[in-house]
């Protein structure tokens, strides 16, 4: 008995699984939600700041699901939402954003792929449609969302 708990908890400990993704250089933007598949077939992102639009979003996402994925809650009083659905991918990169310079009633976020790690040099075949959900603090600026390096 004393063997198997220590096998099972070097299992536990040692699986690749459980790696941390990549970390936000913001710590005000934080990541709400995220799939492998979309249904977006190509690369979309914006910044959302009514709930009726994340509505919207989450209803192409939902086209071919049953049950959907449920929306979630946001108080756009306080806070926003920036979509970023990344079209075909082979496997699952997660986007970093990050703030670009702000100037008068303009602002730019750029959308950084995360460098694949090293340790992992299988190729996969796999193509995904994956999307990712951020909140960050709401500003009444004109945000646009760029993409960087692709």
């Amino acid at each position: 008995m004393k063997y198997a708990f220590i096998v099972l908890l070097i299992s536990i400990v040692s699986c690749k699984a459980q790696k941390d993704a990549p970390a936000q250089s913001d710590p005000d933007i934080v990541l709400v939600a995220q799939d492998a598949f979309s249904g977006i077939l190509e690369y979309e992102a914006a910044v959302i700041k009514d709930a009726k639009s994340l509505n919207k979003l989450y209803a192409r996402i939902n086209r071919t699901r049953k049950p959907g994925l449920p929306v979630p809650q946001i108080d756009f009083s306080q806070e926003m939402v920036v979509a970023v659905c990344l079209g075909a991918q082979n496997g699952n990169p997660t986007p970093i954003i990050t703030r670009a310079g702000e100037s008068g009633s303009e602002g730019a976020l750029l959308v950084e792929l995360a460098k694949p790690s090293k340790e992992n040099d299988i190729q996969t075949t796999v193509v995904s449609y994956p999307f990712y959900i951020y909140k960050m603090p709401f500003s009444a600026k004109k945000m646009e969302v760029q993409k960087k390096n692709w």
